[in-house]
């Protein structure tokens, strides 16, 4: 077993630990520890709300989550000779579950704290729970569903340069300020109130704090991209902004569907990642690299049946015709597997959970075709325990009754 860098005690709030992760993004938060090219590392992670989502079957705790206090990041890591310029290499050499935390969570956030991607739709809270066993997982709130992992961690990325910060800091201000009171927002700037800084202290960094990205989205370095297909056996490419690189992860989900549309829309936990890094000097001009560039995992579950949902650039309350809007036409793809599944007994929130969670395929078929784009999503349909097929005799409601993902009190 690989040395572990980071340890995470869940038993107390992330801002209690003695070694501190970070919550926000600065190229001056100091590396945790220093690793050379060809090393192995061992780090655990707490579930990205550190600990704020309970095991119980009430949604209070999704609706009143603070999301200024989420992605508690585990490092940074620095890598001797590692300079802006560089590509880091890094090898996810295994992710799993935490022995103590063999759980986790989903849910839909309220369209006042953040929503998703189906707000207009599903603006309430909603909660689920589910079960790790040995690859499988199933949830006591959406029956009649199980399938194995791909576990993945959400959120990895490399510390951001000065210049990059400022410029990015610059161009989402000018979006937030075209709909400065939109809910929920267009982008989400600085904080510092609840601002954890790693291993930053004092006045230093309350004013890093002003500045420091917030985590939500992703950018240039990685962060937040939350792509399921990033899984043990994956090698990615990050660009170096700063000396040292300052490799830092966590958000570990045990499974997602393409798109992570409930916004929570991964199976989150706790977890642990196994590290190997290399690097690549000037690989950043040596290959033109402007975003991280992946392998993805060699041995990820496999399907054989999928049944493929459809969407086109038509809005579906008002019958608007957009121009190749690839977003409205994967909301319609969603959409109308929702409407699909309803049919079979799940609730519009449950079948909405399922396709934030299992291993759906998420795709841009077609995107030249005016004046419709295309997209699809494609559900394995080996994941029920019934058929979901279309058949002369129609669709069987075959869900377990009276059971449903949780709502607030």
């Amino acid at each position: 077993m690989p040395k572990t860098a980071f340890k995470a005690d869940l038993s107390r709030a992330p801002e209690q630990a003695k070694i501190k992760t970070h919550n926000r993004w600065h190229p001056d938060i100091p590396m945790v520890e220093m690793f050379r090219p060809g090393d192995e590392f061992r780090v655990e992670c707490f579930d990205w709300t550190g600990g704020q989502i309970t095991n119980n079957d009430s949604a209070n705790d999704v609706r009143d989550v603070d999301l200024t206090r989420v992605h508690y990041l585990s490092g940074p890591f620095g890598v001797e000779g590692a300079e802006p310029g560089d590509i880091l290499v890094v090898d996810l050499l295994d992710v799993g579950a935490l022995p103590e935390s063999p759980w986790g969570f989903t849910g839909i956030f309220a369209r006042e704290n953040g929503g998703g991607f189906l707000v207009d739709h599903f603006p309430k809270a909603r909660k689920a729970i589910w079960d790790f066993h040995g690859i499988y997982c199933t949830s006591r709130h959406v029956p009649n569903v199980r399938w194995a992992g791909i576990i993945h961690p959400g959120l990895i990325g490399t510390l951001p340069s000065r210049e990059l910060l400022e410029r990015c800091n610059k161009r989402e201000a000018e979006l937030i300020a075209t709909d400065p009171n939109r809910v929920p927002p267009l982008a989400v700037p600085p904080y510092a109130d609840t601002a954890l800084m790693g291993q930053m202290t004092d006045k230093k960094a309350q004013d890093a704090a002003k500045e420091a990205w917030r985590t939500v989205p992703p950018r240039e370095h990685g962060g937040n991209c939350d792509i399921k297909n990033l899984s043990r056996g994956s090698r990615v490419y990050f660009p170096v902004y700063v000396k040292g690189a300052g490799l830092s992860m966590g958000d570990i989900h045990w499974s997602q569907g393409d798109g992570e549309i409930t916004f929570c829309g991964a199976i989150e936990m706790a977890g642990f990642l196994d590290i190997g890094i290399d690097l690549i000097k000037d690989g950043v001009n040596k290959y033109g690299l402007v975003n991280p560039i992946f392998q993805p995992s060699p041995i990820e579950p496999h399907f054989s049946e999928y049944l493929v949902f459809e969407g086109i650039s038509v809005d579906e309350k008002s019958g608007k015709q957009f121009y190749l809007d690839a977003h409205v036409a994967y909301r319609r793809a969603c959409l109308n597997a929702i409407e699909y599944l309803k049919k079979f007994g799940y609730s519009g929130e449950q079948a909405y959970v399922l396709l934030g969670t299992a291993p759906v395929e998420g795709r841009i078929s077609g995107i030249v075709d005016i004046p419709n784009a295309c997209c699809t999503l494609a559900i394995p349909t080996e994941i029920f325990d019934f058929d979901i097929r279309p058949n002369a005799s129609g669709p069987t409601r075959s869900v377990t009754a009276g059971v449903d993902v949780v709502a607030t009190s």
